[in-house]
């Protein structure tokens, strides 16, 4: 007689792993904001960012030797950021009844979790580091809500350093966005314009100024007071040495197969100047 068997878990391993790629993916909103960058395996646990400073170029005579001039021969200096990689990670054990029962749903919600882990857990890392922009860039004063008024003012302090006007982001709580939405569509009640449009029918804010605004959960948000951020996208680095990797162990005496799920990053601010740290009140605080 044929012996029926259930499906190993090493067989379902690449299906789960594939879940929770594909939802660290579409779940982490920071991850595709910033600079992203490849560590191989192999080549330690740090990578250093070569960074440049400006130069200026300077009118010449003709014949004349740029090297007899200091406007024109400079030196280039070359500073470099340190981004150190770590490992995060999450388990959990799959009974063999669940297995059993339904495997095709144990494959989706394992693999959907630790997907949406490791997503918020790198989004999170990465909107700490607003707090780390320059000082003289920060914008509100926790007091006041949310504008457009604000992503403007942003704009402006990074164009005015110089900063490139495309790749421009601005991330913030969706309690934050609130007041902005309601402003611009006069309390929900809808006025021309198509960004006030766009806003009434899909609930996106849209681009105001040629700058994204997205909304996440993650970030702070406490009191009433929310910390977000309008950044360039060389502000901030992600170093990232491996992607969601799984691993799996039996566990005999619980029935069980224990899941552990890990990815090593690191994540840095590249250019303070290059963001603005943006503090908004609420009124559904």
């Amino acid at each position: 007689m044929a012996n029926s068997t259930t499906t190993s878990l090493e067989e379902l391993l690449p299906s789960i792993v594939a879940e929770a790629l594909f939802h660290a993916q579409e779940q982490s909103i920071m991850r595709g904001l910033v600079r992203n960058y490849s560590i191989p395996a192999g080549s330690g646990k740090t990578i250093t960012v070569p960074t440049y400073a400006a130069v200026t170029a300077a009118s010449v005579l003709e014949g004349t030797d740029l090297t007899a001039s200091g406007d024109t021969n400079q030196t280039i200096e070359t500073g470099g950021v340190t981004i150190d990689v770590g490992e995060v990670g999450i388990m959990t054990n799959v009974t063999d009844l669940a297995r059993v029962s339904s495997a095709s749903n144990v494959i989706a919600d394992v693999g959907r979790l630790f997907g949406n882990a490791i997503a918020k857990k790198m989004d999170v890392d990465l909107i700490a580091l607003f707090d780390s922009f320059a000082t003289a860039n920060d914008i509100g004063n926790g007091t006041d809500v949310m504008t457009a008024a604000h992503i403007f003012e942003a704009i402006a302090r990074l164009r005015g350093q110089g900063v490139s006007g495309s790749d421009i982001s601005c991330v913030v709580n969706p309690l934050i966005a609130y007041d902005m939405k309601s402003a611009m569509t006069s309390t929900f009640g809808g006025h021309a314009g198509d960004l006030s449009n766009e806003a009434m029918r899909t609930g996106y804010v849209g681009t105001v100024g040629g700058v994204n605004v997205y909304e996440s959960a993650n970030v702070t948000h406490a009191a009433g007071v929310g910390v977000g951020g309008v950044f360039h996208k060389d502000a901030l680095g992600l170093a990232m040495m491996q992607d969601i990797s799984i691993e799996s162990q039996r566990d005999a005496s619980l029935r069980a197969d224990e899941l552990v799920a890990t990815a090593v990053y690191g994540t840095a601010v590249l250019f303070d100047t290059y963001g603005c740290e943006m503090t908004a009140n609420t009124t559904l605080a």
